[in-house]
């Protein structure tokens, strides 16, 4: 092999490995975004669970302090849940935000950027 075909090759994987790292960047991206639903989703289930809770605690108990305790899970649990979706939009935004501003090097890697879009 003589060294201008050794040139090109390098040339050539260069090119490869900028996209291989662009292509990861819009991946880690889409995991981020995913990240974000679950937590959403647990926030909701805990939520859910506390208000439950609360209800049942009220309804199956007959001492006073077990009430209590039942009303007062109920608004932590709605508060745990207006909490979690007002996190969630913020990141989604944040992330939206960062997705927007990313710009791709290559060409190949901004037509799948667009195509996606």
């Amino acid at each position: 092999m003589d060294k201008e075909s050794k040139e090109a090759i390098k040339q050539e994987l260069k090119v490869k490995e900028k996209e291989n790292v662009e292509i990861r960047d819009s991946l880690a991206i889409e995991r981020t975004k995913f990240a974000n639903e679950r937590t959403f989703l647990a926030y909701i289930r805990t939520a859910m669970a506390l208000i439950i809770a609360g209800f049942s605690l009220m309804n199956f108990f007959r001492d006073d302090i077990y009430k209590f305790i039942g009303v007062l899970f109920i608004p932590i649990g709605i508060g745990a849940g207006i909490y979690g979706f007002r996190r969630f939009r913020r990141k989604k935004l944040a992330i939206t935000q960062h997705k927007q501003a990313y710009t791709p090097t290559s060409k190949a890697h901004a037509e799948i950027v667009n195509n996606s879009k």
